[in-house]
């Protein structure tokens, strides 16, 4: 053998992390053409519009129409005071990484997606009128198909993410894949693969989102006179363990006690007027610096969970291209015995809601579409999260 040769034997194998993958479960890789699917015409992953069921109002004074905010919200703007004082923004970017095969029954070969994920969740906290970063979790992930793990054994996936984490392509770069999340290739559903593995790491970022939460209220940052902001929805499931266990589910109430969230798009077929009846109408009607009346509901999918819901308009639709342009859905969790039987202070939506209208200024023109439905803060948070992303070349030379 020459010097050369033994030369380039000896040199370290720079391995891609597919070629892993496909070795350690017995897959065959298709070296498929890889792209990001978050900007693909496909269905979106929604938590919580599609099956709400509308029970009461949810706030002490039985508000008949909408409620004039404007004085209000210029009052407080007139004060130094503030009780928004931290904002969150869970993001996540997903790639369609290759196609891998697996061998079924009678000796044919069924092709799958695999789906590689970039995880970031964020908080900034606002510090003498500066929003400033406070807190950022990032993470890697993949998803594969349930089928990968042909004799299902137990610790398979964090078996499997650890081997991948030693790869040379890896280590050079100094980043983990942090867990592989198996989607299901069951045919229950008509939903694709892709869809499902996208799912998977939706999730995976919602549980980042409440530890992140968590976090702060054991910190004691959260309280009666500095409140969270979450951009999008709050309806966040409990885990099993959280069901069984009394105090592990107080617990996981009471961490929204002090948490509001701040919804930029929404379903408005299931927005409901005074009467319980389907309105979108009324939604689409909001005068500006205006709110509606709170509604209970329940989601059947989040235990007994009670959230509050309202809407807010910060734009006039003379300056928007839709009716529901410049409208924020507001949620809250009915935490207390008081507001789950006696319903929300009529007076802390208020408050809530004219510190939220103070926040739409200033906006970002031109560098986002959604700039009528913004609180600045949320925009600076989201900003901030997707700044810390490796950059989607990078990301997909792994593979």
């Amino acid at each position: 053998m020459s010097n050369s040769t033994a030369e380039r034997s000896a040199k370290p194998k720079h391995e891609k992390v597919m070629n892993i993958l496909a070795e350690a479960t017995g897959g065959k890789s298709y070296k498929a053409h890889k792209y990001g699917l978050d900007h693909v015409d496909r269905p979106s992953v929604d938590y919580g519009d599609s099956e709400i069921i509308w029970k009461r109002r949810a706030e002490t004074t039985p508000h008949k129409t909408y409620v004039n905010l404007s004085r209000l919200s210029k009052n407080l703007a007139s004060r130094d005071d503030q009780i928004l004082s931290y904002f969150l923004d869970g993001s996540r970017r997903v790639f369609k990484v290759d196609d891998i095969a697996y061998a079924q029954s009678g000796g044919r070969r069924v092709i799958y997606p695999v789906i590689a994920g970039q995880i970031g969740v964020g908080c900034c906290h606002r510090v003498n009128k500066k929003v400033i970063p406070a807190k950022f979790k990032r993470e890697f992930v993949l998803s594969m198909p349930d089928v990968a793990d042909a004799d299902g054994k137990p610790g398979f996936w964090p078996a499997m993410a650890k081997k991948l984490n030693e790869c040379d392509a890896l280590k050079r770069l100094g980043i983990e894949f942090s867990t592989i999340l198996p989607y299901k290739t069951t045919k229950n559903d008509d939903k694709k693969f892709e869809d499902r593995a996208t799912a998977c790491v939706q999730d995976r970022m919602i549980e980042r989102e409440k530890e992140l939460v968590a976090e702060l209220v054991r910190e004691g940052k959260l309280n009666q006179n500095n409140y969270l902001v979450k951009d999008g929805s709050l309806e966040y499931r409990p885990t099993k363990e959280d069901k069984f266990n009394k105090k592990k589910y107080q617990i996981f109430k009471n961490n929204y006690n002090w948490v509001i969230g701040a919804s930029k798009s929404f379903n408005h077929k299931v927005c409901e007027d005074i009467t319980g009846k389907p309105n979108p109408g009324f939604i689409a009607d909001l005068p500006l610096y205006h709110r509606t009346p709170a509604a209970e509901y329940e989601n059947p999918m989040l235990s007994d969970i009670k959230f509050a819901v309202w809407y807010i308009r910060l734009r006039d639709k003379k300056q928007t291209r839709t009716p529901f342009d410049g409208i924020l859905k507001v949620q809250k969790i009915l935490v207390t015995e008081e507001e789950n039987e006696c319903e929300i202070d009529s007076e802390l939506v208020d408050t809530l809601s004219a510190y939220l209208m103070n926040e739409r200024n200033p906006v970002c023109y031109g560098s986002d579409l959604r700039w009528a439905n913004h609180i600045y803060p949320i925009y600076l948070t989201e900003f901030y999260v997707k700044s810390r992303y490796l950059s989607a070349e990078s990301f997909l030379h792994l593979f």
